[in-house]
Parts: structure tokens; sequence; C-alpha cells
């Protein structure tokens, strides 16, 4: 591939000059030219953000400042001779920074896959064949196949052309789509935007199909070098980070007073200053959840990874987080609420329904049978779903395409777009050329003049044909209109107005699309949610609401707008009757937009789906972005938060539901850690204060960190979806993390904690124990262990919910005692950590006491319970 790395004037190249520098040929590479290719110039890719290694991981662990503090008190210890409690701290940061260090890695690992499933697909021509390949795997030589939606996976030589046009505005910021042409151009020095037959990476194919040679990938493209010269973005944080971020900037100062009192608290008491430094440091770091927003990615993350397994690939992790807020779900209907397997079931030729094609209607049948895109592929027909309905059709009577194309060659094609709606194809026959359109009838009928019925020319009645699209349509059939046009001289196919005027009807199809059998079921989970399902679609009203009043959309009361009656509302008219639209028809991209503002501006939190190029500004506009996996375009998967891999409406449900536990989870285990560290906060301040000795010692304080911290808190995201998730109403948008009487169980079971601790130790001094410090120490770590079984529900109890069904919350629980088991027991442990064996009957003693805690907010669900139970019974009557 001569050349390649030399700077080459491309345009200036015919395309045989183009094809031999890259040693390339119209049929494609051969595998072993890949292979060469590949080892030769890398991967098609820009330069992306890499992960730290494992090592970097770690050390990036000791960054943080209240890790920076406890090194700093480690190395005081030392210093003081005092190397059992440096060697115990030191260890901890340890054993915390591996925990934290492999959580990222898992994060990472998840990440990664995700990256690689969102990777786009390129049609290119290999070894005569034509196949679907990753965009990563592009070489210089590639024959690329281009058609209207897809992103230009490289820099591209232009070979054949068909109405060609292409977005280039990222790159040379015209606004206007660039229209193409395949010949070689003269002048060496031309601007970017005046190179007509390139094509270049990240530039959006707007109409038309084209073929083309591959000179250039990955940095050394047009956008790659752009790309060289920038900044790698930082990742956002999540709205949720954001918040808890900013939480824990306030409860730092916070926790530094409290650490204040402490320390001049336990000096004035007599205490040693390094063991109150150490205890106020070790305080702060407890009480602080400093790693907090970092556990929240990782969860994120996770999330996103699990709900692969519901078909939604979750591009953007703050999708995960919103997913749970969503009010509206903005559908397509098409492929998405059906099945998109249409079926030809009607014909109207205008005058008669008939049941089957013959030679009286030669015309109709030869537009049904050619005027598509459909390949026969493993003798199997694919292609755009209605344009393989008049296809199966046509040669279910004899009609066969590649016969027929042998009569009427293909000249050109006028491809289908949203404003237009209507697709024409170009054909040479024995009179000149003869054009055949389809589309949705409004459109077609009103461009036709004359009318052939059957065999027949006979006056047209435009009014007479809508009428019968008006009755298959109310039947939720899907109707197309056919017509055609004849020409002396080829029209030109850049302008449709020329090919798609004058012209004479040929016929109605009616085509059915069956709903999906899942969906009935999710639309009525939706609205048991709180959340509204609303179908937006390009078909013909009729069509809509049919199928809407057997989905029972808006409990079977369907208030249906059209494209036009939406134009003729002004803003603050349709404001007011937004919330009240659940189908709206043949409408527009634009129009998605303008739905997509009205409701936001009515405080809802929308998602909403799209598959085409103009798609794009609604999908990014929207709350959550759904851009389908199956018949979408590059250009839409780009804009969306999440891809339905599955196009099934089904799966957006299944994903907002596995949003809804995500976030609820990561609530309990907030939940759970801020009450762990109330309790601690409670105990150390007030115990001092009343007078009494300083009931922990850091190392136990750090242990507790470690322990009841970190492994239940880990499980919490194994925890399944609460009973009845799905009949809440969502969240509000901007209901903060604590709302719900989050903060005051926090409050109030973190003063419970440090109540039981402070009595266990009150009633420890009394009876002279001299063990009193590994009792205070057992109750404060079985009093969270207790509170995170509890905590597993905002209102149901542990025993009607199940014990058992997070087992990982078990086994971590489990874990927890029996290391605290051990450092009671174990002589090594009795000296590293200050610890003494207890007697059977006090240790039995310390576990009761603790197990006030799992009965107390046992006690406190129960009363929820009981008032939520009696408002709903006073909703009711």
């Amino acid at each position: 591939m001569e050349g390649y790395d030399n700077p080459i004037n491309w345009h200036t190249l015919t395309s045989e000059e183009a094809l031999k520098r890259l040693n390339s040929k119209p049929e494609g590479l051969t595998p072993l030219q890949v292979k060469q290719a590949l080892a030769s110039y890398g991967k098609n890719q820009l330069p992306v953000t890499k992960f730290n290694g494992i090592v970097r991981l770690f050390l990036r662990q000791f960054t943080e400042i209240m890790t920076v503090i406890l090194l700093a008190a480690v190395a005081i210890s030392a210093a003081l001779g005092e190397f059992t409690d440096a060697l115990i701290i030191f260890t901890i940061l340890i054993l915390n920074a591996v925990l934290s260090t492999y959580q990222e890695r898992k994060a990472q690992q998840a990440l990664l896959a995700l990256r690689q499933l969102a990777t786009p697909q390129v049609k290119v021509k290999r070894d005569n064949s034509v196949v679907v390949i990753s965009t990563q795997a592009l070489v210089p030589g590639d024959i690329v196949l281009l058609e209207q939606g897809n992103i230009v996976p490289a820099d591209v030589r232009l070979l054949t052309v068909q109405g060609l046009q292409i977005d280039e505005s990222a790159l040379t910021g015209e606004s206007m789509a660039a229209t193409k042409q395949a010949d070689a151009l003269d002048s060496p020095t031309l601007a970017l935007g005046d190179k007509g037959n390139l094509a270049f990476k990240s530039s959006v194919v707007t109409l038309g199909k084209a073929s083309g040679v591959v000179f250039a990938t990955g940095i050394n493209t047009e956008i790659g070098r752009i790309a060289n010269l920038l900044d790698q973005e930082k990742q956002a944080k999540t709205p949720l980070q954001v918040r808890l971020s900013s939480f824990s900037k306030y409860l730092v100062l916070a926790i530094l007073c409290v650490c204040m009192i402490v320390l001049l608290a336990g000096l004035l008491q007599g205490h040693p200053l390094m063991t109150m430094i150490l205890t106020a440091l070790s305080l702060a770091v407890a009480a602080v959840p400093e790693a907090l927003p970092a556990v929240i990615t990782i969860s994120l993350a996770l999330g996103a990874s699990k709900m692969l397994k519901q078909q939604a690939l979750i591009k953007n992790l703050p999708a995960v987080e919103t997913l749970g807020a969503v009010t509206f779900i903005c559908t397509d209907k098409t492929g998405t609420l059906t099945e998109n397997k249409m079926l030809a079931k009607h014909i109207f030729d205008g005058s008669d329904d008939i049941t089957k094609l013959s030679d009286t209607h030669y015309l109709l049948a030869v537009g049904m049978a050619v005027s598509n895109d459909v390949e026969l592929r493993n003798k199997k027909a694919t292609g755009e779903p209605t344009e393989v309905a008049l296809f199966n059709m046509a040669a279910l009577y004899g009609f066969d395409k590649k016969q027929l194309l042998d009569k009427f060659p293909l000249v050109s094609t006028i491809p289908f777009d949203g404003t237009r709606k209507k697709m024409t194809t170009i054909h040479r026959c024995d009179t000149g050329f003869i054009a055949f359109i389809k589309g949705a009838p409004e459109e077609v009928v009103t461009s036709c003049s004359t009318g052939e019925y059957g065999s027949e020319k006979t006056d047209f009645c435009a009014k007479s044909i809508l009428d019968k699209v008006e009755d298959l349509s109310s039947k939720g059939d899907r109707v197309l209109a056919l017509a055609m046009r004849k020409f002396d001289s080829l029209p030109d196919s850049n302008e449709p107005n020329s090919a798609e005027s004058e012209l004479t009807f040929l016929g109605l199809v009616a085509i059915s699309d069956p709903i999906r059998s899942e969906v009935p079921k999710a639309v009525q989970q939706c609205i048991g949610a709180g959340i509204t399902p609303v179908m937006i679609t390009g078909d013909h009203q009729g069509t809509a609401i049919a199928i809407a009043r057997e989905l029972q959309l808006g409990k079977g009361e369907i208030i249906a707008l059209n494209g036009d009656e939406l134009d003729a509302l002004s803003d603050e008219d349709f404001l007011n009757q937004v919330v009240k639209i659940n189908v709206y028809t043949r409408v527009t991209p634009e129009q998605k937009l303008r739905i997509v503002n009205a409701l936001q501006q009515q405080g809802h939190f929308v998602a909403m789906t799209g598959d085409g190029v103009n798609d794009a500004p609604a999908l990014q506009h929207a709350n959550i972005g759904i851009a389908m996996g199956q018949k979408g375009t590059d250009v839409a998967r780009g804009a969306a938060d999440m891809i339905l891999l599955n196009d099934d409406f089904s799966s957006i449900v299944k994903a907002v539901a596995a949003g809804r536990r995500i976030y609820d989870n990561i609530r309990k285990f907030i939940k759970y850690t801020m009450t762990s560290n109330s309790g601690e906060i409670w105990t150390l301040l007030m115990a001092p204060t009343l007078g009494m000795p300083i009931p922990l010692l850091p190392i136990h304080i750090l242990w507790i960190n470690l322990v009841t911290d970190g492994l239940p808190g880990l499980a919490f995201s194994a925890e399944p979806a609460e009973k009845g998730a799905m009949k809440k109403a969502p969240r509000k948008q901007q209901e903060s993390i604590f709302a719900n009487g989050m903060w005051q169980h926090i409050l109030w079971v973190g003063v419970l904690i440090g109540a039981l601790c402070l009595g266990t130790l009150k009633w420890a001094l009394l009876q002279d124990l001299v063990y009193w410090q590994t009792m205070v120490f057992t109750v404060l770590v079985f009093a969270q262990l207790f509170h995170s079984l509890a905590v597993r529900s905002d209102i149901e109890s542990l025993f009607t919910q199940g014990i058992f069904t997070n087992p990982f919350l078990i086994i971590a629980i489990a874990i927890g005692a029996f290391l605290q088991l051990v450092l009671i027991y174990t002589p090594i442990f009795n000296e590293l950590f200050r610890t003494q064996p207890l007697p059977f009957s006090d240790l039995g003693l310390c576990v009761a006491i603790a197990s006030i805690v799992f009965i107390a907010v046992e006690t406190e669900k129960y009363l929820i319970r009981k008032k939520f139970i009696y408002s709903l019974s006073k909703n009711d009557t």
C-alpha cells in the first residue's frame, strides 16, 4: 500500500489510480492483505482514555487526604516507639487499598466490555463478498459501502455515488450537507470542504448511497489529526457523585469540629497526646465517606454490565442512575412495540380490493418487486421490513426481482427521508425510463394526477383513495401507496421533485405488524410504576390509534395528535395539553424535539427512543436517549445514552426496573454506612463528655471501618429488587439522596448505637470488668452487622423479605462476625488489637445488646408499614 504514509492528494486521483496506490481492487482486499495492513497500521480507532494499570490504581488509593493523614500518624507512632500501633494501622490501610483496587479494577473491566459492545459496524467488500465488520477492523484499501444514517468510519476516496450527501460540519463548520461525486478533481490545493470525492471519518451520511476505498484510518484521518492535538476530556461525574462529593465536603468540616472536641476532652481527662491524636484522626477517617463517590461509580458500572442481560447497553453511566426517575417513555411503534415482521395482506388498486397479483396489475407488481433495497441472503429476504413485505408478496405470485431487473435495469435511487416520506427507484425501460415511487399515502396520492386501475386509466380521485387509506389504517394496518412515472430522458436524482410529481397511481398495500407478545404486560408495568408510555410514530393515525387501543395506552383513553395538528398549536397551547396526549402520528424528527422540550418544561423526566439520523437532536435533549440496536443508524446510537440491542419496548421497562433497583441499593449502602459512622461518632464524642474513658482505640475504629463497613456494604450491590418497586411513583428529579426519612434514620439509629455502646461501657465499669473496652468494641461491631440485616428494605420485614435472598450479605456478615471472634479469642490478636477474651456469658450479652438495633429498626419499619397501609386505605375511601 505504497504512498499511504506520504502526503497524497487523494482527491486528484481517479478511482483506478486510488485503488492502485492502495494495492486494492473493487472486489476488496484478501484476508492476507487485511492481516498485513492491520499489522502495519493498527486498529482504526482514535486515542481513548487509557485505564490505569493495577499498580497505579493501588498507589492512587494512598492519595486521599484522610489516608495521607493516617500515614503521617503511622510515621509519628513509629517515631515515638509505638511500633505495634504503627504496624496495625499500616496493615489495615494496605487491606483497604487492596479492596478498593479490586473494586476499581472490576469496574474498569465492566466499562471496557461496554466500550467494545458499543463499537459501530460497517459493511465492506472483502474477497468479493459483502461482510459486516467492526469499524476498528478497517484498514487502508478496504472497500466500504455507505448509506443514509451511517457515520463514515474512515477517510474514504469515493468510487461510486448515488445521490450522496454528507454532513461535514464537525470538520468544516459548514452547516449544509455536502453533495458528493466520484470523479477526480484537478486542483491539488482545495479546501477540505471542497474535496467532493472524499468522505471523512466521523462525518454523517444524510442522503444516498456510495462505495469507496479507505485511504486513512485512526489517527491518520483528518479527525484523528485534530483529536491528537486535544487533551482527552475528563470523565464527567454523575449527578449522584456531585451531590455526595458536596455532602462529604460539608461533613468533613463537621467532623473536624467533632474531632477537636474529642481531642480536647481526652486531653483534659489525662489521656496521652499521641493516643488522642490517633483517636481523632481515626474517627475522621471512619466518619467521612471519602471513598463513597468511587463506590457509586463502581456500582453504576457493574449495574450497567448487568443490564446487558436485559438487552440494554448503557453507554453513559449516569443513565443507570437516572433511569429510576423516568416519568414519560416516548417510544417508536414499528419494531419496538411491534415485531417489525411485516406482512403484506391487502391490496387496493384504486377501484377494487384484490387478493393476488397478476398481469392485470403488472406495473404495480413490478414496483413492489424492484423498488426496494432488499437483498437475498441464504434464500432469505433482508432489508427494511416494509420493503421486505412488498418484495415477498410480489415473489409469492411469481414476480422475481432479479428477472425483472434484467428487463428494468436500475439506474438510480432517491432514498427515503422523513421530510418527503417517499422513496423512488428509476429504471431503464423500452420507452426510456420509468420511476417507481412508494411511501406515505398522503404524500404519494397528492402527487398523483392520473390512475392506472388494472389495465385501464380512469379519472383520478385522490379523496376516495385517501378515504380508503383511513379505512385500512383504522384496522391497525400500515398503508403504503405506490405510483409511477415514465420519462423520455433520465430525471435528476438529486432533485426529488423532478421524479416525484405528476405521478400515475398504481395502488395501496396494507401491511400488518403484530404487537410483540411481551409488550402489553410491559406497558401495564409502566403505568403501574407511574410512568406514562407515549407512542410517537411516522405512521398513519388510524394505524397508531388501533395499536394504542390494543395496548391500552392511557388506560384505554386514547388522545392522538398528528404532525399537522401539532404545528398548528402554539407553544403555550401545546404545553397545556402535552401530558394528556399519548399518541403522536406523522411527526417529523423536529417535532419529536418539541415534544421532549414541552414535557421537560412540565417538570417530567423523559426517555425518548429513536433510530434515524434526524432523531439525534431529540435523543440528545431527552433525559435518557434510547437508540435501536438493530434498526438504528450509527448517528442515533452515537447520540443515545442507551442502546436497545433487541429493539424491544419491554427491554426499556426492564432497564427502568434495574435502574430503580440499583439506585435503591446505592441508597441502602449510604444509609448503612452513614448510620455506622454516626454510631461511632456519638460513642467517641459522648464518652469523654460524660466523664467516661475513651471507649475505643484507633485500631478498633479502623478495624470497624474495614470489616463492618466494607464487606456488608459491598454485598448491598447484589440486593434483589424490593417487592412493589415497579408500583411506586418515580423519584423526583431533584430529590436528595437523603430524602424519604433517610437522614432521620441515620441520626436516631446512630444515637441508639452510641447509647448502647455507652451503656455497655458504664455497666462494665461498674462491674470492674477489665475487658470493658473489648465489650464496647464487640457491641459496636455486632450492632452494625445487625443493622445491615435490618436496612435491606425500607419497609418490608426481613422475615417476609427472606433472610437468604441475598446470600452475599449473609456471607459478609458471617465473615465479619468470625473475624471479630478471632480478634477476641486469639492471643496474637489480643496483643495487637488490645483485646481480651470475653466469658461466653458476656459475649452473649454483647450480642444481645447489639441485637436491639435490629429490633428497633424492624419496629420502625412496622410503624411505617402501618402508616403506609392506613394512608392507602384512607385514599381508597
